[in-house]
């Protein structure tokens, strides 16, 4: 399992390039491997591991889907690879500024939050835990955006509780925790 993670790993730090995260000179890997760091703490599930380290990738870096599918191909089972891809898709917003952009950010959020209710169960316990790895960043560099930033968090929480119970209660505690110090 960890070959796989690792190869998978060095694909998405491939993809994602030089791109860094929003705040910090950090490269933009670290946050899919905090990401699924966290999730490893309630399970090992190689699909859900491997889709939080590429969460971003169809959103975020010129993958394209056909092309992920067949490197996952190439390092998992036709299952594992084709249960992963699906949880990566689950995870792409589709609701994006580019193709909506007619859409203010409320109503992109809101059509993205009624798409997500319907995801799986693996697939919100992976957003679960990039809502907890985004939180703190951004209350941190960005204070005014949090606020925003974590408002839509809480929503999108009321309405995606299907997945793992412990990163949920964790992602609620977060998202609640960060709000509070913002109010202080």
């Amino acid at each position: 399992m960890d070959t796989v993670l690792a190869h998978i790993t060095a694909f998405a730090e491939k993809a994602h390039g030089e791109q860094k995260r929003k705040y910090t000179p950090e490269k933009y890997i670290v946050h899919p491997i905090r990401v699924m760091n966290t999730c490893k703490r309630v399970t090992n599930d190689i699909c859900i591991l491997a889709a939080a380290i590429l969460h971003d990738v169809l959103e975020d870096t010129p993958v394209q889907k056909n092309e992920l599918r067949d490197y996952l191909l190439s390092v998992m089972s036709p299952q594992d690879a084709q249960r992963t891809l699906k949880l990566v898709v689950e995870l792409t917003d589709v609701f994006i500024k580019k193709d909506y952009p007619q859409l203010n950010r409320r109503a992109r959020k809101a059509k993205e939050l009624l798409r997500l209710e319907k995801t799986s169960p693996d697939s919100q316990t992976i957003k679960y835990a990039d809502i907890i790895d985004n939180s703190v960043e951004i209350v941190k560099y960005d204070p005014d955006f949090a606020r925003v930033f974590l408002f839509e968090c809480r929503t999108n929480l009321r309405k995606l509780g299907k997945g793992n119970q412990q990163l949920y209660r964790e992602a609620i505690e977060m998202v609640n925790k960060e709000i509070e110090g913002l109010r202080r």
